[in-house]
């Protein structure tokens, strides 16, 4: 008897409109399924948006109580997280694991100013140069 091949799990990045609901959650944190449609960047079913919703609570990227009748949602995952994991992936996907390569991508199709690639300069020199020493640190005796 044939066997069904395994099936992955869902992605856990954020597809474009998982991504806009999700910032209105952050933006304003919890909210009714209402709420959150009357503030949607652009016209959206009620339907569609419960889907979104649904994929969002089954991804674990936010969380959902009720109260009455209601139910309120609110973004589990943090911004920054979202980003980095986004991020990370580009990287892996795109750069073929290098994060140089994305940065020499970025570099290379904006048209950066002298003084924005200075101050990456100095970044990237700082991120090189040995940690500065704290006043913790203790002092040898010359006795």
């Amino acid at each position: 008897m044939p066997t069904n091949p395994p099936t992955n799990p869902p992605s856990n990045l954020l597809t474009t409109g998982e991504l806009e609901v999700i910032r209105i959650l952050w933006e304003h944190g919890e909210l009714k399924p209402a709420e959150i449609q009357r503030r949607f960047p652009r016209t959206i079913k009620n339907a569609a948006l419960r889907s979104y919703l649904s994929i969002l609570l089954e991804k674990g990227h936010v969380t959902r109580r009720q109260v009455g009748k209601a139910y309120f949602y609110k973004a589990k995952t943090k911004r920054e997280s979202a980003f980095f994991r986004t991020l990370k992936e580009i990287i892996n996907s795109y750069c073929e694991g290098s994060p140089q390569a994305l940065l020499m991508a970025l570099i290379k199709s904006e048209r950066l100013s002298e003084a924005e690639l200075l101050r990456l300069k100095r970044l990237a020199e700082e991120e090189e140069s040995p940690p500065a020493r704290t006043g913790n640190s203790r002092r040898r005796s010359t006795r």
